[in-house]
């Protein structure tokens, strides 16, 4: 690490502009990875402070204390407590919201006590005039000893005054405690638990004490006389509420000299806003018009880059195979790499409008209004309010969905959510009922302004979200676990919207789902490429074998040589592949070639379309310059000489993708979370079968 460089641990309450103070600090100089050991995200970012001082900013999961209730808060707890030189922060910068400054403080009281260099950043002071909120700046810091900063992270206010104080408190040695665990509450205990050992501050050892959370560091010495103290739990527990009512004694003199509210000049719209927003009837219909406005726009807006997308590839792999020598390469190039990478680019615009509204729901304050409507629905169901933010997340990846589930405290709850989220309309479904829904659904408007196809993908998401629904009922139903279950989530302020924060979170989203979905997809195509490329004897006397066939005497240059790249797909590994499986799948509408796609999209159910895309590229000739929308038009079924992709057909999949289990990364999340390999297989047999029954019922009846 440079001398010139700071590692710098953000830290704050949820809702408190923490993800916006970070996007201000680093733009785009981001990256995302996980915490080691555990997959939970870890957000840093580089920010210049001056000319010669740069700081790696990590931005911690929201807490309201270091003494944690769940995976996330325990990541707080676990990086405060490190002595490790790469991973502890030199500096602590808490962030605060002016509105809420009283809780804000316990957990800034807590840090403070941990003697680590802080920064106080009291954020959303554009809102003080507006909130009759004063402060006593100079008053304040020094009641706390500490560097504070009013700043405004959505307009920018403050920012460079917050990097001279992070520069200045980094060149302290350590930081001195604001209420410590002293004597008031048990002076002879504390003053035992001081002596085991001097390399950490009196707070650090409690805190090892009461959250049985321990540095690798820590000697055996050290640690086992640490576990001496936990034998009495009572004493613990009695020590820790003193000691949470003494921070709030000391936290509200403070505030007493320095912090005051006219409350004549407060303003009552949130109020008013929450009694529309969560009314038991006006709450659902505002929610539904929202959703419906959703996916009327992901069709409507993304319809023309798509479309460019989807002919620019097409014209790019038949310039390649114009121009570049025959060739084992050149095929690869033309039949694998192209039309699979192609297959990825071709659903941005879709997944980055998704991915827009939902981050504009949650910086509006809007989402935690959804899970406090949703709670009296869940409860019936077996779930609770915040079991809705797992199936919202899951419209994005049902894996962080799925992680998600760490808040809610129930384990039946919890699992009940776990088992159930894969059913939500994740966006690696979205490109699957995108092309298939632009095949057999007409683009045409319905009551003079809803689009028939933006329409149809609503409800495909809606049958998810009921399904889970149903689903979840049957397991609460089932499942014999007792759990105690409670419900307890934050109202935010109401805000505007800021540019950046949706900017960045609809950058970061898009990028992880084309470099995490074309890594896969762009690995199969080029196996598929090969697997289609090859083959046995039939194989290789392909060309023979077409043209030595007596029907086919009549045909042109052209159609013979379509015929023999025909013969040659279905003659090849994958098309013997497909050609096993295809009695299991006919019942449903499918062929061979659909049957090699629903194998692959087991990896990721994105790939289905990436598998087609290379399989009729592989089939095609060479002046072939059609796109793969207009290739899975033109497939016609050779027993009926009707469309393959027709309306039975298109309808089959879509039900049988609403419903399938096809993500192998979604299933090891499951086993990771639930710590058994029993529940991930009764989602994947259980989703399977009624995929493939709903699939088959709804193609016998359409056809």
């Amino acid at each position: 690490m440079s001398k010139n460089t700071i590692k710098v641990a953000l830290i704050g309450n949820p809702n408190t502009g923490k993800t916006s103070l970070f996007n201000q600090l680093t733009g785009l100089n981001q990256k995302v990875g996980n915490y080691p050991g555990v997959t939970v995200d870890k957000k840093q970012g580089i920010s210049k402070l001056s000319a010669t001082q740069n700081a790696i900013i990590t931005d911690l999961p929201g807490t309201y204390s270091i003494n944690p209730t769940s995976l996330d808060e325990s990541i707080v707890l676990k990086t405060l407590l490190k002595k490790d030189i790469k991973e502890s922060p030199d500096v602590i910068l808490v962030v605060a919201d002016v509105e809420n400054l009283k809780r804000n403080l316990l957990l800034f009281s807590q840090i403070k006590d941990l003697e680590i260099p802080t920064v106080l950043a009291i954020n959303m002071a554009d809102q003080m005039a507006k909130k009759g909120i004063s402060i006593n700046i100079s008053l304040l810091e020094k009641e706390l000893n500490t560097k504070v900063v009013l700043i405004s992270a959505r307009k920018n206010e403050g920012i460079n005054e917050l990097k001279e104080a992070l520069i200045c408190c980094h060149l302290a040695a350590k930081s001195s405690p604001l209420c410590g665990i002293n004597y008031k509450v048990d002076p002879e205990y504390f003053d035992e638990l001081k002596k085991i050992s001097p390399n950490y501050s009196l707070y650090k050892l409690w805190l090892m004490v009461t959250q049985n959370n321990f540095p690798d560091e820590i000697t055996k010495k050290e640690k086992d006389k640490l576990l001496a103290f936990q034998q009495d739990i009572s004493k613990l527990k009695k020590y820790q509420h003193k000691e949470t009512i003494y921070r709030y004694q000391e936290i509200n003199k403070i505030l007493n000299k320095t912090y005051s509210i006219d409350k004549s000049k407060a303003t009552d719209l949130r109020s008013k806003l929450d009694k529309i927003f969560t009314h038991k009837i006006f709450g659902y219909v505002l929610f539904f018009l929202i959703l419906l406005v959703i996916f009327q726009s992901i069709f409507d807006w993304a319809s023309y880059p798509m479309d460019f997308i989807d002919n620019t590839f097409a014209s790019l792999s038949n310039f390649a195979k114009s121009n570049l020598p025959n060739g084992v390469l050149t095929d690869l190039l033309t039949e694998g790499i192209i039309p699979g990478i192609g297959g990825v680019i071709i659903f941005i615009p879709q997944i980055a409008i998704l991915f827009l509204f939902i981050a504009v729901l949650e910086e509006t304050g809007y989402m935690s209004r959804v899970v406090f409507l949703m709670d009296k629905i869940m409860r019936r169901f077996g779930m609770n309010g915040k079991s809705v933010i797992p199936l919202i997340s899951g419209t994005a990846c049902a894996i962080p969905a799925i992680m998600a589930t760490r808040t809610i405290a129930s384990w039946k709850e919890r699992l009940i959510t776990i088992l159930v989220t894969p059913f939500a309309t994740c966006s690696a479904r979205l490109p699957v009922y995108a092309i298939l829904i632009a095949l057999v659904i007409p683009n045409k408007k319905v009551l003079g302004f809803l689009n028939l196809q933006g329409l149809v993908l609503l409800l495909l998401y809606a049958l998810g979200f009921l399904t889970a629904i149903l689903a979840a009922y049957i397991l609460h139903k089932t499942l014999k676990i007792n759990s105690k279950s409670f419900f307890v989530v934050e109202m935010p302020n109401y805000k505007v919207p800021s540019f950046k924060n949706v900017f960045f979170e609809v950058v970061e989203k898009t990028k992880a789902f084309v470099f995490g979905a074309g890594k896969i997809i762009l690995a199969l195509s080029i196996v598929l490429w090969f697997l289609a490329s090859n083959g046995g004897s039939d194989f290789k006397n392909a060309e023979k074998i077409v043209v030595e066939n007596v029907a086919n005497q009549n045909l042109n240059d052209d159609e013979l040589q379509q015929k023999v790249a025909s013969k040659k797909l279905e003659k090849s590994y994958i098309g013997m592949l497909g050609k096993t499986i295809e009695p299991v799948i006919k019942p449903l509408g499918y062929d061979w070639k659909i049957g090699i796609a629903l194998i692959t999209s087991f990896a990721a159910r994105e790939v289905f379309v990436g598998t087609l895309a290379t399989i009729y590229s592989v089939e095609a000739d060479d002046e072939d310059t059609t796109t793969i929308k207009q290739k899975m038009a033109s497939e016609m079924n050779p027993d009926t000489g009707a469309k393959r992709f027709n309306f039975p057909v298109g309808m089959s999949l879509l039900i049988f993708y609403a419903f399938a289990m096809q993500c192998m990364a979604t299933l090891a999340i499951v086993k990771r979370e639930t710590k058994s390999w029993k529940w991930p297989i009764i989602q994947l047999f259980g989703m399977g079968l009624l995929a493939y029954i709903s699939s088959l019922i709804t193609y016998q009846i359409l056809s």
